[in-house]
């Protein structure tokens, strides 16, 4: 049996156009921002909405805008939860020990019968 081979129209890659222009692009990121859908841009432009929606993304982080319902992060974002996250588990470390030393110092005094547990 002969293995299935694809035509050579099938096999070429799909046509590709060149890049939108960055006026364009800008345009587009104009429309949306003044209260365009993306959806309906795309239907009377080229672009996908998909495409439109990525360069408003874009646009936004460049220009350090952030949406309320955004799910970008900036670098700075990123670096202040990753800063808050250590020091979250270094005062959960630390809260920790003061916990066990505070019950170790309580069962020696007397304070507290040791194997009981009131928390």
């Amino acid at each position: 049996m002969e293995p299935f081979r694809l035509s050579e129209e099938e096999h070429s890659m799909p046509k590709t156009r060149p890049p939108y222009s960055p006026e364009f692009r800008r345009q587009m990121v104009d429309l949306v921002h003044a209260g365009r859908d993306p959806t309906e841009l795309s239907r009377e432009f080229e672009p996908s909405a998909q495409a439109i929606r990525n360069w408003v993304a874009q646009a936004n982080r460049q220009e350090g805008r952030r949406e309320e319902n955004s799910e970008v992060v900036t670098s700075a974002d990123r670096e202040e939860l990753v800063r808050l996250r250590r020091e979250n588990k270094q005062l959960r470390l630390e809260r920790d020990i003061l916990s066990r030393a505070a019950a170790w110092f309580a069962r020696e005094t007397g304070a507290v019968p040791s194997g009981s547990s009131s928390s």
